[in-house]
Parts: structure tokens; C-alpha cells; sequence
């Protein structure tokens, strides 16, 4: 078969070979679309420029989330990168690009960890930005060169499935956990925590990314334009279909609840002083038919049971108020012959005293509150304010009776367990009407931090059909309904008091608390196929055909011309 150009014989609709994507982007430039202008043109003919050039376009979806919001920008902020993808000359250059943008993209929604990590966040960034690299690769392989329509439509499939393996693979907590997955983005969204019922942020996460996949093949020939707006009337008929008829939660009634914020308190002896600031909050509290009060996490200083002055305190605040109050311990304690060292753990108190429930942080912060593999990564702690001894861990989740027996029962989460949809999924389903976080972001307060991680509440209690209380010790504290609806008004970074929300309750079961990650299994099965699909394509296409014999030379044998 005679080859043009160099082109290896493919499917039409296969991947692209890197040997001819020259040829690729030449017919794309004849027939369909458009390269860059000169002046884009030059910077990108250099390294330098394209690197800058895929930091820029990576880290530019950063702006979707909190606190700049952008939500719609979301839609359109991987466009460029996949732009610069699909404009790679060879297969390494797309990798490039992808580890490039994943590293800026790491940065730009975790640079509030600078003062903390300082140069080791500019480390991990490129480490995790590696997960990239493959997608750079899957990228260039569907959208580069002049695909077909069956390829276009094949992308907005494969795509976003590659993008939520990385996701996925970066929810490990030892990775840093599920912060700033695309689809928290969309927390505002209505249509967005709709689709999160059905199938989590993972189902959000790859709507988000095929419509960039869409809007990206609408700078091309007309058949990817076709193919693309097709998909996108898609994407749109999906959403719809399941805003329509997607079960919602029911109505079971109301419960209040207060959010006590001291605000920031500082200096010697702040442990104490934020103490009696909650007390103080929490006493104006009386005769408002409040039936739970939640502190933010760290709240108490010490281990209750070892302080029998401190529980005293908290078992008369709940009297006086007439509500339990759910404290978070911060202290060093002894729970059997191996677990001694410091934990961090919700803790009811009633008003005959702590009710005997109590839940320890199970999911650490890396670095914050351990060090992963500290024999190696040690040295993290003379750079930055990674954690000098490691917390010790919870063994099991807690859902919570109210000791007047009546309210409804809580599910409790500790800070950066909030990032974790499989958590609140499991507390539902062993029968939590309330999920209550508790959090303390003081050392973020002027950054993003403390809004990402308040919107965070919104796709917890969307996902699972149940409301989200998630208090703090500084701001932001929010109250979100079963829906991922705000209800009444947060307690921003600067204030300090105690507000009180009427919490709407719900009874049903969302398909994602039935189902659980359903989108991530079938996103595999798409990247298998795909996979399964290009390698049957290499081989037909690599399969040598029957040789002819040997030609022999004027002098002598075939193996030894002239000889």
C-alpha cells in the first residue's frame, strides 16, 4: 500500500500517528482548523513560550472555583489547552503539554498552601502534574491532525473519561485527596448538583470536560463541527432528562441548628480565650429552640475525659441553652496499649454530659497533619509548617443520636473529610439525616481556602439527599438544604458570633447514595474499549505482509551484497 507522507496505514477513525502529524496539522491548516496567528505562532515555535504558554492554559480553570466562582468558565477554560494539545508536532511534545498544564493547574487551585508547603508545593505540583502527561497523549491521539466525525465523537467519550482517571487517581488521600476536582466547580449550578444526585462530582466532572472537548472541535472542519454540536445537544438533552426526572429528596420538616465562629484569636493562651469566646456565643443561644449547637473543629484544647473541669463547662452550657453541642477535641489521648498520640475527634455533649459518642478524624491532611512516608519526606518539615508528629487516625465512622432521643440523628465529618464523597455516602446509608463538618481554615483566612472549602458542603448534600452543616472556627461556615441550596447566610472570615438556621430535613435516596461512583466504572469500560480498539488497530495495521524471496546481488549472496 503506497503511504503518503510517511503515514502509516490506519483507521480512519483510529488514533493519529505521531510519525505523520505533520501531515495531520497541514491538512488541518488546508481544510479545517485554523493555526494560530503569526505572533501566537512564534512564542509557540518556542520552548519556552509553549511551555509558559501550557502552565497558563492549565492553571485558567482554576478560576472557576471559589472564591473568583467563575462556574461558567469552567465550560470553556480547558479549551485552550486542548487547543495547544491537539497543535503538538509528536507524541512526546502532547505529553509535555499535559504534564505542563496539570502542573499549572495543581498550582493555581492549591497556591493558598504556599505559606505553608513554600517551595515543596512548586514539588508536588510537578509530581502530580505527571498524571497529566497520558492525557496529553489521549488528547493528541483523538483531536489532532483532521479527525473524522467518528473520532470527534469518539473524543468527547474518551476524553473526559482519561480526565476523571486522574481525578481518581489523585483522590488518594496520600495524594492530597479529591480537592479541586472540575466538577466542584459547578457548586452553584443547579442543573450541576442535579446531575451530582445521580452520579456524584465524577458525573459532573465529565459532563464539564466533554463539553470542553465539544466547544474545542467547533475550531475545526465541518465535520467535527457537526459532530461536536451533536454532541453538545447531547450533553444539554442529558441534563435536562435528569432534572426532569431524576428523584428528589422529600420533605420531612425542619430542625434548627446554630453554627458557633469565635473568629480568629491569636496570641498566648488562644486556646483558652477561643474556649470561653464559644462559651460566650453559645449562651446567647438560650431560649432560641435550638436543638444542636456545632463548634468548628479544635475547638476543645483538651481530652474530655481527662478533664473533668472542661466537660463540667460544656455539660452546663447544654443545659443552660437547652441543646447538645458538638465540640471538637484537639489532644493528645490514650486509646489502647498501641494508639497513643494526638487525635482529632467530634464529640457530643448533652446536658447530663457527653453522651459517650464520639468520631476521630479518619482521613488526614498530608503534610498538615502527617507526613506520607515521613522516613523520606521528613525534611518537608524544616521548609514549611508540615505536621512534626502524626496524628493518629479514626477505625470507623459515627452517626450520632441526639441524647433527648427525638432530633434527628448526625453524621459527622472533620475538615478536609468534606472533600471525600464516599464519606457522607456511607453516613447516609447507615441512616444520618444531618451531616455536620467541622473545620478550621485559620491558617488559610486570606486565601481562597476557606470559600472552596465551604462550597464544598454543597455537593455533599446534593449528592447524598441530606443537609449540610459545616461549621468553622474562623469562616467561611455555611448551611446548605438536601438539594446543595444555601440556607441562610454564611458566617464570612471576619466574623465572630452564632447564627441559627432552620434546617430543612429530608427523607428518600438519591441514585448516587444507591449507585456510589458508577460514572468513574464507566469511564473505565470507555478507556478499555478505546485502548482495546487501538491496539487492535496497530496490529492490522503493523502486520507484515508474505515476503518474496530474497533478491541476490550481482556478486554473491543476499546476505553479503558484492561478496
Amino acid at each position: 500500500m503506497p503511504m503518503r507522507g510517511g503515514r502509516l496505514p490506519a483507521d480512519p477513525d483510529g488514533p493519529v500517528a505521531d510519525t505523520d502529524r505533520s501531515v495531520g496539522n497541514r491538512e488541518a491548516g488546508e481544510g479545517g482548523s485554523r493555526g494560530p496567528v503569526p505572533g501566537a505562532r512564534r512564542v509557540l515555535g518556542t520552548r519556552t513560550g509553549r511551555g509558559a504558554a501550557a502552565l497558563l492554559a492549565g492553571a485558567l480553570p482554576a478560576l472557576a472555583f471559589p472564591a473568583p466562582s467563575l462556574w461558567w468558565l469552567a465550560y470553556v477554560a480547558l479549551v485552550p489547552w486542548l487547543l495547544l494539545i491537539r497543535s503538538a508536532d509528536t507524541g512526546r511534545r502532547a505529553a509535555l503539554d499535559g504534564w505542563l498544564g496539570g502542573t499549572g493547574f495543581v498550582l493555581a487551585a492549591h497556591h493558598w498552601l504556599m505559606p505553608s508547603l513554600h517551595v515543596f508545593i512548586v514539588v508536588l505540583a510537578a509530581l502530580l502534574g505527571l498524571l497529566w502527561a497520558p492525557w496529553g497523549l489521549l488528547v493528541s491521539r483523538l483531536l489532532g491532525g483532521a479527525p473524522s466525525a467518528g473520532r470527534s465523537v469518539a473524543a468527547v467519550a474518551v476524553v473526559p473519561s482519561g480526565w476523571l482517571m486522574i481525578e481518581l487517581v489523585r483522590s488518594w488521600e496520600g495524594l492530597g485527596g479529591p480537592w479541586g476536582l472540575l466538577g466542584a466547580s459547578q457548586w452553584e449550578f443547579a442543573p450541576a448538583l442535579r446531575t451530582a444526585s445521580v452520579g456524584g462530582v465524577w458525573l459532573v466532572s465529565l459532563l464539564v470536560v466533554a463539553v470542553n472537548t465539544a466547544v474545542a472541535q467547533l475550531v475545526g472542519k465541518a465535520a467535527q463541527r457537526t459532530a461536536a454540536l451533536i454532541c453538545l445537544v447531547v450533553c444539554a438533552l442529558g441534563v435536562g432528562a435528569i432534572w426532569t426526572w431524576a428523584p428528589r429528596p422529600g420533605s420531612a420538616g425542619t430542625t434548627r441548628v446554630a453554627v458557633v465562629q469565635p473568629g480568629v484569636i491569636e496570641g498566648p493562651g488562644s486556646i483558652e480565650r477561643r474556649f470561653a469566646r464559644s462559651e460566650e456565643l453559645t449562651r446567647t443561644l438560650a431560649g432560641r429552640g435550638v436543638g444542636l449547637v456545632v463548634w468548628g473543629e479544635s475547638s476543645v484544647g483538651v481530652d474530655l475525659t481527662r478533664s473533668p473541669g472542661i466537660s463540667a463547662r460544656l455539660t452546663a452550657l447544654s443545659r443552660e441553652v437547652g441543646a447538645d453541642v458538638l465540640v471538637n477535641m484537639d489532644a493528645r489521648r490514650t486509646d489502647g496499649p498501641d494508639r497513643t498520640g494526638i487525635f482529632k475527634s467530634a464529640v457530643l455533649v448533652g446536658p447530663d454530659g457527653p453522651t459517650g459518642d464520639r468520631y476521630d478524624k479518619m482521613r488526614l491532611v498530608p503534610f498538615g497533619e502527617y507526613v506520607p512516608a515521613r522516613a523520606l519526606l521528613g525534611w518537608a518539615t524544616s521548609v514549611g509548617k508540615a505536621a512534626g508528629e502524626d496524628r493518629q487516625r479514626g477505625e470507623a465512622p459515627v452517626v450520632m443520636d441526639l441524647s433527648d432521643g427525638g432530633g434527628p440523628r448526625i453524621g459527622p465529618l472533620v475538615c478536609f473529610e468534606t472533600a471525600f464523597p464516599d464519606m457522607s455516602r456511607h453516613l447516609v446509608r447507615e441512616g444520618a439525616q444531618v451531616l455536620v463538618a467541622q473545620s478550621s481554615t485559620s491558617t488559610f483566612q486570606h486565601s481562597w481556602a476557606p470559600a472552596q472549602h465551604a462550597s464544598l458542603g454543597a455537593l455533599r448534600a446534593a449528592e447524598s439527599g441530606r443537609p449540610m452543616v459545616h461549621a468553622t472556627l474562623t469562616g467561611v461556615s455555611a448551611v446548605y438544604g438536601p438539594e446543595g441550596e444555601p440556607v441562610g447566610t454564611p458566617l464570612g472570615t471576619d466574623a465572630s458570633g452564632a447564627a441559627v438556621y432552620d434546617v430543612p430535613l429530608a427523607r428518600g435516596t438519591t441514585l448516587y447514595v444507591r449507585l456510589g461512583a458508577w460514572p468513574v466504572y464507566g469511564a473505565l469500560a470507555v478507556l478499555a474499549g478505546f485502548l482495546a480498539a487501538a491496539g487492535a488497530g496497530a496490529l492490522r495495521t503493523s502486520a507484515p505482509g508474505r515476503r518474496g524471496p530474497r533478491a541476490h546481488t550481482a556478486g554473491g549472496s543476499p546476505e553479503r551484497p558484492g561478496r
